[in-house]
Parts: C-alpha cells; structure tokens; sequence
C-alpha cells in the first residue's frame, strides 16, 4: 500500500460519509435518535461512535495521544456532528497531505501507521453499512455507497 492508496481510500470514506449524513438529515428527530438493534443503538450513536473513532486514531497516529470518547452530549444534533465532522475530515486531510510513502511504514502504538490508517477506512465501512440499513429501514436509503460507485462519480 502506497499514500496514494491511502489517499483515495480517504477520499471515498468522506464521500460515503457526506452521502450517509445528507440522507440523515431526511429523518425526523424520533427516527435519529430511535434505538436500534445495531451495535450503537441509534443512527445518532452509530455516527458519533464513526467520528469518535477517525479522531481518536488520528490523534493516535499524530500525535500518540488518546482522547476522551465524544457522546451524545457532545454531539446533540445531525448539525453538530456534521460541523465536528468537517473539522475532522479537515485535520485528518492536512494530517495525511504530511505523509510519505515512508512515513506508512512507521510504528504507531503497536503496529504500522498504514495498518490504522487502514482500520479507519474499514472501520467507517461497517458502520456506515449499518446506517445505510437505519436509514433505508425509515424510507431514506442513501443509495449505493460501494467504493466503485465512489470510482465511477470520480470521472
């Protein structure tokens, strides 16, 4: 794996992503916050539990620090996760335009920079599968989200 490869992985996470919180903001506030059976209950605590993580690793892997886990408290509102989320796809953006193909092989915590890197993209990947499912369940599905239809919408 190359930064390029990185690099595009990003770019289709931040696509699927925008396409997941777009047809969130379809939902009544009783769908958004409505438990599920899904590993973070609602659709809010799926989409916090997805930013939480991107951040989390990524102050991980620049700069060795964890962070407090952010809530529902922190986040009330599909807005205030959207706001938070450009902020993060921003710094992470500015994170990785740091990086070299050199850099990737770098230990970070246990393992290579790469290989959490990664876990981010595959991480987003399940969930946002889950959420696509919450969403077409209340009648909002986002449509394809699969990474060739990220390929595709890129010529």
């Amino acid at each position: 794996m190359n930064f390029q490869d990185i690099q595009t992985l990003f770019d289709y996470t931040y696509w699927a992503n925008q396409r997941i919180l777009t047809t969130s903001a379809k939902l009544t506030e009783a769908q958004f916050t409505a438990p599920t059976a899904h590993s973070w209950g609602s659709l809010h605590g799926t989409l916090i539990h997805m930013l939480d993580t991107e951040y989390g690793w990524r102050m991980i892997c620049q700069h060795d620090t964890e962070t407090d886990l952010l809530s529902a408290d922190d986040l009330p509102t599909l807005a205030d996760i959207t706001n938070r989320w450009r902020e993060e796809e921003t710094a992470l953006r500015a994170y990785l335009s740091s990086l070299s193909d050199a850099d990737l092989n770098r230990i970070v915590s246990k393992g290579q920079l790469q290989h959490y890197l990664f876990h981010i993209v595959n991480h987003s990947t399940l969930h946002r599968s889950e959420c696509a499912v919450m969403l077409t369940s209340y009648g909002a599905s986002p449509g394809d989200v699969d990474f060739t239809d990220f390929l595709s919408s890129q010529t």
